[in-house]
């Protein structure tokens, strides 16, 4: 019985997860949702500000904090290992739910292209980077990233084994993909307004100081990390020099 409750959990916090990648979807390319990023603004700009910059905290607090190896090795001790993912998957996606929830948009607009075919090229972008957030994901094992491996292997009676370190397609270009994708998905706009501005920079930040907790873990994680590192850039492909291509690590 434990078990199979442990497997349904998993189950659901996964259909939580990807209904809001869903959602976010939406949300952040103002069409399909009731609420969007930039929705009709509502009362005053500077307390739209504060609870939007609260509500971005508390997703960057949430989705560092509970990623880190001590958090994990505490927080085991409370819920079943088999269950740590899944727990940290729906509590993230509850993160992203309250921000959509709140979001408060601030007005005015930073660029707006009304040319056809930039407008087209734009979209085009921001699909790529989604598409290339969800492909990366599955390049890497996609359910073991969001609980569904772990859960499965419990139900199963089976003692959960760490992924071997790859370097499938587009992660020998760059360490990164997921997070190129990201940036796209949220610069990418032909519209860009204040809020969709202060979403984009926030985020940018976030991850790019994530990047350096996520790298210093499988640093220490993986002996075979640090020669990936060396070799390949970190968000940037390197450019072919003197008619040769970077030698691309295959660890």
């Amino acid at each position: 019985m434990k078990r199979s409750l442990i497997l349904l959990y998993g189950v659901f916090c996964y259909a939580v997860f990807f209904a809001t990648f869903l959602y976010a979807i939406g949300f952040v390319g103002n069409f399909w949702v009731p609420k969007a990023m930039d929705s009709p603004r509502a009362g005053s700009q500077p307390v739209a500000l504060a609870i939007n910059l609260g509500l971005l905290a508390l997703f960057a607090l949430q989705h560092s904090v509970m990623a880190r190896p001590a958090f994990k090795r505490a927080w085991t001790r409370v819920i079943p290992e088999s269950a740590e993912r899944s727990t940290y998957t729906l509590l993230s996606s509850l993160a992203l739910i309250v921000l959509f929830w709140q979001w408060r948009p601030l007005g005015g607009v930073v660029w707006n292209v009304d040319n056809e075919a930039g407008r087209a090229l734009l979209y085009a972008a921001c699909a790529f980077g989604w598409t290339l957030v969800l492909v990366s994901t599955f390049l890497i094992n996609h359910f073991d990233l969001f609980g569904l491996r772990q859960v499965w292997l419990q139900f199963r009676g089976r003692p959960y084994r760490p992924l071997p370190f790859k370097t499938p397609g587009p992660y020998r270009l760059v360490r990164h993909p997921l997070y190129v994708g990201w940036f796209f998905a949220f610069w990418a706009t032909p519209t860009m307004t204040v809020t969709h501005l202060l979403f984009a920079l926030m985020t940018t930040a976030y991850i790019l100081v994530a990047i350096r907790l996520e790298e210093r873990d499988l640093l220490d994680a993986l002996p075979e990390y640090a020669k990936y590192r060396r070799e390949v850039p970190m968000l940037v492909p390197r450019v072919a020099r003197n008619g040769h291509a970077h030698r691309i690590a295959q660890p």
